[in-house]
């Protein structure tokens, strides 16, 4: 989700020793490698679909805890801390001497939700880049940051580096924790989160997760918003009009589409060819202009519309295919 600032620590902190010691228990074999093979990134999921964690990498589909969470009560106190409806979670380590390379996370799935770090084994010198702006985020702490930017994680210890990674759309208390969050530019100093200390006699907290997280095929109106913020994200370009003047197109025909069939089956195949259509013809124009995060349009359009209607093989998306590409490549 794009936010106003690279990063915003929330109000919360947490005993990153108990949190250590509750996930030392977890089997290697439980541990995941990064689905497109990203060397020294492994996770492992602790609400996946369908509560399976061998779907720890799909984003669509009911998210349910995995059995590595209804086994940790802390970590389940973690998360009824952050008042919010759970989509993905997943613990996700970094080797020593590794990196998360750099890339803006570009799938539908992560424009609408947040992603909150809370790391649990880090060490000082590990670094977290997004846009302008670098930090370290100390164990315990809690933060979210803008995953619409171009971001970046080195490791340069020998240590792993493990953070509890969450996405969610939020909900109200959630929200009233980001608001009194403290921006990355702000001082820490007169700024104290409210610890939570584990209560491993407390009744487990009721976890709430998502059942819905996407629409086949896409509202109108959701597409039409979709398409307004890309062309809005956009540099300067000769020919932006031109492909400005194409999605305007697109988006009429959609719109004829949704008032006939709305969801209705009948209609898929005529969603799918418009929408193969539209790529087509923009493709050769769209790759050719730059957002203001450093992606090209082309692959910001086919990242947050890719899934405007379910492909025939009724394929999931996976995080594989979600990403950017690191900036030297998608500016290639």
């Amino acid at each position: 989700m794009k936010l106003p600032v690279p990063f915003i620590q929330l109000p919360l902190s947490f005993d990153a020793s108990a949190l250590a010691a509750e996930i030392a228990a977890f089997d290697e074999s439980l541990w995941r490698p990064h689905p497109s093979g990203m060397p020294g990134n492994s996770a492992l999921p602790l609400a996946a679909v369908g509560g399976d964690p061998a779907r720890g990498d799909a984003l669509e589909g009911p998210m349910r805890p995995t059995p590595a969470l209804e086994r940790s009560p802390y970590l389940r106190q973690v998360l009824g801390n952050l008042g919010a409806v759970l989509g993905r979670i997943r613990l996700m380590r970094l080797s020593g001497r590794a990196e998360v390379e750099e890339h803006v996370d570009l799938d539908y799935y992560w424009n609408e939700r947040v992603r909150v770090h809370v790391p649990i084994v880090t060490q000082p010198t590990v670094r977290f880049s997004c846009g302008d702006a670098q930090i370290n985020m100390a164990e315990g702490e809690c933060w979210i940051f803008d995953t619409w930017r171009m971001h970046h994680v080195l490791n340069d210890a020998d240590r792993a580096r493990v953070h509890l990674v969450v996405d969610t759309v939020g909900g109200p208390l959630f929200w009233d924790l980001v608001n009194a969050g403290r921006p990355h530019t702000a001082p820490a100093q007169g700024w104290s989160p409210r610890f939570v200390a584990p209560q491993p006699q407390a009744a487990a907290p009721a976890l709430a997760f998502e059942t819905v997280n996407s629409q086949s095929p896409m509202s109108y109106w959701e597409l039409r918003g979709h398409i307004t913020f890309l062309l809005g994200e956009a540099e300067p370009h000769p020919r932006l009009q031109e492909v400005a003047h194409l999605a305007g197109l697109f988006v009429r025909h959609w719109q004829g589409l949704w008032f006939r069939h709305g969801t209705d089956e009948a209609g898929l195949q005529e969603y799918r060819d418009l929408l193969a259509g539209f790529f087509a013809r923009i493709g050769p124009v769209a790759g050719e202009i730059r957002l203001r995060n450093g992606v090209d349009l082309g692959a910001a359009v086919r990242g947050l519309l890719g899934r405007a209607v379910r492909r025939s093989d009724a394929t999931a998306a996976t995080e594989e295919t979600s990403r950017s590409a690191p900036r030297a490549a998608a500016r290639a």
